[in-house]
Parts: C-alpha cells; sequence; structure tokens
C-alpha cells in the first residue's frame, strides 16, 4: 500500500508542528523520517495513522482518502518507543491482542492465532520467550514483541516511533540491522522517526529531513549525505568542521571557526568540512593551514583528533589507525590541515 501526504498542516495552540508538508511513500518502500527533536517528524506520523487530524491537507492510503477514516479502519500497524506492552500479559497475549479483539465474524479461530502468534515470534526471533511477561524481557525483546503485535494484524502499512531510542548502543545496532533484513522478507510499506542519523543513512530506502516543520530535503541515503541541499542537512548529517572562507579563483581558503548557524560576514563564505574528510600532514603543502594537536583519542574504529589553529577554536578530525599510525605524532605536535571535498555556502 502506497502512502501520500498533501499540503499537511498540523498546529498545537500557537505551535505549527508541519507547514504545507506533502510527502509519497512506495508501496514496500522503507522511508526514514529524520531530523532534530520538535521538527514534525512524530505528528505527521500520527497524521498518517490517524492518531492525529491535520488542520489542513489529506492522506491517501493506497490512492484512497483516509483522512476522516478511524485509525483502526486504516489497515496501519504502529511501534512506539517505549513498547507500550500490557504487563499483565505473556509474550504470547501481547501479540494475540489485536486479532482476539476483532468482531466475532472476523476474528481467527483459535488455532489460527496460536500458528500466526508463534509464525511471527519465530520471525521476530523470540519464539521462545512466548510464556514470559515484558518485565522478565530485556528492551531489545520488548521491542520485538511490539514489533510482532503491530504485524499480527496484517497491516498495509508498519509506522513505527523512535523504536530503537530507549535502547543502548549496542543492542540498537543489531535490531536496526534485523530490521532492516525484516523488511526485506516482508516488504510491508514502512516508514520510521529517527533523530539518529546513522540509524537512517543504514536501514532506509529513503530518507526525508526535517526542520521545523517542513521537508528540506528527501532522496536515498547516498544522496542527502552526499550532497546536501542546505547547511542544516550538511551540519545535521555527520560530524562537521565550520570556518570562515573566501574563495578566489575557485580555491577556498579559510580563515576562522564560523558558528553553527552559519552566519557570516559580507564577502565570506561558511565552509562545511567533514571530519573524515580532512587531511592532516607534518610537512606544509598548498592550501593547508597549521595547528597543533590539543587531544587524541585512539579508542574505537577510529581515531579522533582536536586540534587548536593559529585562530583558536578546535578543528576536529578522524582518520584511520593506519593513517594515524603514519603520522607518528601526539598532544602538542604541530601539523597542517587540508580540507578535502570542503562544501561551501553563503556568499
Amino acid at each position: 500500500m502506497g502512502i501520500e501526504a498533501k499540503g499537511i498542516t498540523k498546529r498545537f495552540g500557537d505551535f505549527t508542528a508541519l507547514r504545507d508538508v506533502s510527502l509519497a511513500v512506495g508501496t514496500g518502500e522503507l522511508v526514514a523520517l529524520l531530523g532534530p527533536s520538535g521538527s514534525g517528524k512524530t505528528t505527521l506520523l500520527r497524521v498518517i495513522a490517524g492518531l492525529e487530524r491535520p488542520d489542513a491537507g489529506v492522506v491517501l492510503l493506497d490512492g484512497r482518502d483516509a483522512t476522516g477514516i478511524r485509525p483502526d479502519k486504516r489497515r496501519v500497524g504502529f511501534v512506539f518507543q517505549h513498547y507500550a506492552l500490557f504487563r499483565h500479559m505473556t509474550v504470547f497475549e501481547n501479540v494475540a491482542f489485536g486479532l482476539r479483539v476483532r468482531p466475532r465474524l472476523m476474528r481467527p479461530s483459535e488455532r489460527e492465532i496460536r500458528e500466526r502468534v508463534m509464525r511471527l515470534l519465530s520471525l521476530v526471533q523470540i519464539q521462545f520467550l512466548a510464556d514470559q511477561y515484558p518485565l522478565q524481557l530485556s528492551g531489545g525483546q520488548r521491542q520485538r514483541v511490539a514489533l510482532a503485535r503491530a504485524l499480527a494484524v496484517e497491516p498495509a502499512v508498519l509506522l513505527l516511533d523512535e523504536p530503537f531510542g530507549a535502547l543502548d548502543a549496542k543492542v540498537r545496532q543489531e535490531l536496526r540491522r534485523w530490521l532492516r533484513r525484516l523488511h526485506d522478507e516482508i516488504h510491508v510499506t514502512s516508514v520510521f522517526v529517527t533523530h539518529d542519523q546513522e540509524e537512517a543513512l543504514e536501514v532506509a530506502d529513503r530518507i526525508v529531513v526535517f526542520n521545523e516543520g517542513r521537508i528540506v530535503q528527501e532522496g536515498t541515503p547516498e544522496a542527502v549525505y552526499d550532497h546536501p541541499a542546505t547547511p542544516f542537512v550538511f551540519n545535521f548529517l555527520g560530524n562537521v568542521n565550520l570556518f570562515h572562507g573566501r574563495v578566489e579563483a575557485d580555491t577556498v581558503s579559510v580563515s576562522g571557526p564560523a558558528s553553527v548557524d552559519g552566519k557570516q560576514a559580507s564577502g565570506e563564505v561558511v565552509v562545511y568540512a567533514r571530519t573524515h574528510q580532512i587531511d592532516l600532514a607534518t610537512t606544509q603543502s598548498e592550501g593547508a593551514f597549521p595547528a597543533t594537536v590539543t587531544r587524541v583519542n585512539r579508542a574505537g574504529p577510529v581515531v579522533k583528533i582536536e586540534l587548536t589553529p593559529a585562530w583558536g577554536g578546535i578543528v576536529l578530525v578522524e582518520l584511520t589507525p593506519e593513517r594515524f599510525a603514519g603520522l607518528e605524532v601526539s598532544s602538542g605536535s604541530r601539523l597542517f590541515v587540508t580540507l578535502r571535498k570542503p562544501r561551501v555556502f553563503g556568499s
């Protein structure tokens, strides 16, 4: 089932959460709504689910106007960030709940319910927990129960609101890889909300970036990351250094740090450089500026280096351990910094 939101505006008192937002999601697509807190992502998800009524605009499900249809009639499964499981019910009964409360004529038989629930628990790899209660489970296991419960009613659309936000980093990484594999298996149209750019880049077919109630860019993960349309998108997707600079004869020169809001003086540009797209060398080269190493963190798969240039402030650089080992430097060393693939905004 495809989803189309057209001209959605939603206000809460004096606050406008969504401003004329339009979005189409194709059948079987997995789309991430990405942006900071308060940018409108969850509000749009709730409007699609029917949990919020828009002040303007319409929601089409499979080409039909669903704006006035009750949530339980939309064939939409919703997975909340904090699971919302029934603590007094076993895992099995939590997943079976949506089937048992159907009208009698639409309710499957007990045998069909058991077969479907156990099949779903096997799909999410927790069939051995069928008789346990939510309080006996880990956070990752509870989230799998919540997902199985949403799938039990055979939704045409699956909506997930920050599904891994309450989990620790390692479990979150494991579950998002698992969600991608699960989606590739069942192909249900899915939309998930996140403020974690790494999560969106790893899981989604397409990313929709929100800011202040509007969509500011959408596209494949590669397109959004490699070709950000605005300073906000560039700064939100990944770790970034901002510099004041000037462009002369197609050459970018930097002259000091820039603030996150990207404001610059007349005649200047703001230069954006991702932390992993910076080269360090022990000798001067054209376009490089000197800086002193103030801190080195070797933990993890990358070496994180903080440097202070002549104008002050901090330049953050990420290198592979192999590249760092070749420099043979430590805190206090003087290096020369070159920006690779810098992006310029403003003039």
